[in-house]
């Protein structure tokens, strides 16, 4: 047995050797090839980075987002927590899971039961909770994107994947940007970033659709503006 053994540990050994061989040679002629080419010229960075008038963000991203089969709604600070209160009550939940930093005003008029995201939830106990409400990093009008960044009033990323029925809290137009080049500045990539355009789906070869496969069936987004 230990020259089987042996054996195999030989040869494991020699085909790691000449793999790494290999790899030297190619990266060698790669090399070569590229000797005496020209250094890269700098980025130009003096391009558009939006066609979008300022104006009209708000009103764009609300048409991408239904575009997207999200259910936006609009509404100001005064009415929000009354319209949060509608959408949970009009989805039938029971229980809406709550970010730690989500303002405590938001659902101030709300009737299910809250549940807070805890390390040790499991994702059986999460996809048992009916509805998750987050606020969100950045709104992206000409893609009608959402992105989320991890922030107290966002939470973990999971808690917004695994629920069924998650509701995302837009303020504009502060939170609103044109384009994703305008929107990178304001993210930090060391965050664990989620980008979300409409609810989860995918489709087969025949191009049938099917929502809730990688995140929350239904989404809604509500529109904040002051």
């Amino acid at each position: 047995m230990s020259t089987t053994a042996d054996s195999t540990g030989a040869g494991a050994g020699a085909g790691a050797r000449a793999g790494s061989g290999s790899r030297e040679r190619i990266l060698a002629r790669v090399r070569a090839a590229v000797a005496d080419a020209p250094d890269a010229p700098e980025v130009t960075r003096d391009y558009l980075d939006t066609h979008t008038p300022d104006a009209g963000m708000v009103d764009l991203l609300a048409e991408n987002l239904a575009d997207y089969r999200a259910l936006v709604h609009r509404t100001d600070s005064a009415g929000l927590s009354d319209l949060l209160m509608r959408l949970l009550a009009e989805h039938g939940s029971r229980t809406v899971l709550v970010p730690p930093g989500l303002p405590p005003g938001w659902l101030a008029a709300a009737d299910p039961t809250r549940i807070h995201d805890r390390e040790a939830s499991t994702a059986r106990e999460l996809d048992e909770v009916d509805s998750v409400v987050t606020g969100c990093a950045v709104a992206i009008a000409e893609t009608g994107t959402i992105v989320l960044d991890g922030s107290p009033d966002q939470g973990r990323r999971r808690i917004s994947l695994v629920p069924d029925h998650h509701i995302v809290v837009v303020r504009a137009p502060e939170q609103v940007v044109a384009s994703v080049p305008q929107a990178m500045p304001r993210l930090d990539p060391t965050r664990p970033l989620t980008w979300i355009s409409g609810p989860s789906a995918t489709s087969d070869i025949e191009l049938d659709r099917v929502e809730g496969v990688h995140g929350p069936r239904t989404l809604e987004v509500v529109l904040v503006e002051d």
